[in-house]
């Protein structure tokens, strides 16, 4: 039987690699997309993972992105709104126009970088969707 004393270690322990487990995670996210390691992301930076991705998410290579393409990064309301001539899909520049909206949504103080809080947002998390 576990005593109370290892009980409370082991539970302390867990307690104290939580918040660094998770701080990893993070900054392994923001390192993936934050190849100057300036500790931010700019739009640049966002674009070109989003293009990235793009690329990988369009295996019949016809340049566009639908629905079932975008694996749920978009609702099909949002897909709806982001899609200006309604073909069902998203080019390219379309989806780079969505990064960009979401980019600055989640840049309240506008400064054009995103740090890891602002990532961490609401907005934030809605555009790492489109970036990874």
């Amino acid at each position: 039987m576990i005593s109370r004393r290892s009980l409370a270690l082991t539970l302390g322990m867990a307690a104290l690699a939580g918040p660094a487990l998770a701080a990893s995670g993070r900054g392994s996210v923001l390192k993936m997309l934050d190849p100057d390691n300036d500790g931010t992301v700019d739009l640049a930076e966002a674009k070109k993972a989003a293009a990235d991705l793009f690329a990988k998410l369009d295996p019949d290579h016809d340049g566009t992105l639908d629905v079932r393409e975008l694996r749920g990064r978009l609702t099909a309301k949002e897909l709806a709104m982001a899609d200006p001539d309604h073909d069902g899909t998203l080019t390219l520049d379309e989806y780079l126009a969505v990064v960009e909206q979401r980019f600055k949504a989640a840049d309240p103080d506008n400064d054009g970088t995103l740090d890891a809080k602002e990532l961490k947002s609401r907005a934030g998390r809605a555009l790492l969707r489109l970036l990874k």
